[in-house]
């Protein structure tokens, strides 16, 4: 996309004066319906890509009884499999703005959307775990991929709807991961009763998210200029030097931010990976249990639209940070004294906690003053965050098949809770990386 908009410039300074005019006569009466169109498409395939980001984990977890069965797992082969989403997310994701900068963010979203129609549609029917992993990390890459260039396209195409367009990705995000806990259950056993069918339904709609960014690649819409940075000058050699590559791990406020990024996850994938478990083994009916994991996530729907527009009216997001780590923290110990007894109510505690990741979406958004800020800043934290979070729900697995229970799990997600709440703090400060960075040279 740099390289489209520099041979721009240069063909119009080349121009002679009247073809420079006629061109740009011709530009106006052009260009404000073609970025019409292309900014109504780009909204859709945001709203649609992000229906498709959680479904592969959350499916999983609906079903995870009857795919340890039909697959012979054993609980820490299964905590391995929750730990995977994290391990390609950390892979994966970094390779983002490389290709990003190549092929255009629009090409490879379009593109990671494919691989999750075809990841989702192959595992249920690659034969053993080694083939269920394989196929699964294929759909995880495509998330992965579109994990890190959603903030990137929202600051690129909305520089000025930050905060809203964090918001209705996270919206429609959560809707996804809600959708997927609360029918799998049911598609399942509309679909004859086999976990395979039930987990495979999902490639349909990853397939319907391909569709609004086929004609961003095929027409290779541009997107908008970004707002120019408040200092130095566009023409300075400073401001040359703004846009060249950070050195990301000098910033202070990158590494809370990753750290951050990382615990979030640490607990959003357990929940999603385990939750329902916790449930059944409660006693709580099989659909039940699905019910109330979708109930978590569908906390996030409202939420995620609110949180991101609240914080970008804040000078500092550390106490939002403070208020969800706080119900993160009861809802862990409703889990431990009465699982059952007080479903509903830890289901949506927990649900409000998980509200952390539109929080640290909203934050990559504000953290960086520049779009090329933003997408480094974003592959730094979501790579470097996925990467810390990858134990988690492997330690989760291990404590479950070696202790027999969920005490001892419990207990390690809450005691995660407290670091994550420090980090977040720090995070939330109003600064940016582009000042840190510049500053520890």
């Amino acid at each position: 996309m740099a390289g489209e908009e520099t041979r721009t410039v240069d063909t119009r300074t080349s121009m002679p004066s009247t073809e420079r005019g006629a061109s740009t006569v011709a530009r106006t009466d052009e260009t404000p319906r073609t970025r019409a169109w292309a900014t109504r498409l780009v909204v859709v395939g945001i709203v649609l890509a992000a229906l498709n980001l959680r479904p592969a984990i959350t499916s999983f977890g609906a079903l995870l009884e009857e795919v340890r069965d039909g697959l012979g797992m054993s609980g820490s082969v299964a905590g391995l499999l929750t730990s995977v989403p994290p391990l390609c997310f950390a892979v994966f994701g970094v390779t983002a703005p490389r290709l990003a900068r190549r092929f255009g963010p629009a090409a490879v979203v379009c593109a990671g959307m494919v691989a999750i129609a075809a990841g989702l549609l192959i595992r249920p029917y690659a034969g053993g775990t080694a083939g269920f992993l394989a196929a699964s990390a294929l759909a995880l890459m495509g998330i992965a991929v579109s994990n890190v260039l959603m903030p990137v396209i929202v600051k690129r195409w909305f520089p000025d709807r930050v905060g809203s367009m964090t918001g209705l990705y996270s919206m429609a995000l959560a809707l996804g991961t809600s959708a997927a806990a609360a029918l799998t259950v049911p598609v399942t056993h509309v679909l004859g009763g086999g976990w395979r069918p039930g987990l495979a339904v999902w490639a349909g709609l990853a397939a319907a998210a391909v569709l609004p960014w086929l004609p961003l690649v095929r027409g290779r819409a541009a997107a908008p200029e970004p707002a120019p940075a408040p200092a130095p000058g566009r023409g300075s050699p400073a401001g040359e030097r703004q846009q060249a590559p950070l050195r990301i791990t000098r910033s202070r406020t990158a590494w809370a931010l990753a750290v951050f990024f990382g615990l979030q996850a640490t607990a959003a994938y357990i929940t999603m990976g385990w939750m329902a478990q916790i449930f059944r083994d409660a006693g709580v009916p099989a659909g039940t249990a699905g019910i109330l994991l979708a109930v978590t996530m569908v906390m996030g729907v409202p939420l995620a639209f609110v949180i991101p527009r609240v914080a970008t009216r804040l000078p500092h997001q550390g106490p939002i940070v403070l208020v969800l780590g706080a119900c993160g923290l009861a809802g862990y110990a409703g889990l431990y004294f009465a699982p059952a007894g007080g479903a509903w109510a830890w289901a949506v505690l927990l649900g409000i906690s998980n509200c952390a990741f539109p929080l640290a979406l909203t934050m990559v958004g504000m953290r960086a003053r520049t779009g090329p800020g933003v997408g480094q800043l974003s592959a730094f934290a979501q790579s470097t965050g996925y990467l810390i979070s990858i134990p988690g729900p492997l330690l989760v697995g291990v404590l479950y098949q070696h202790s027999g229970g969920w005490g001892l799990p419990i207990a390690l997600m809450a005691a995660l809770m407290l670091p994550q709440m420090v980090v977040g703090f720090l995070a939330g400060r109003d600064r940016v990386v582009e000042d840190e960075a510049a500053a520890a040279r």
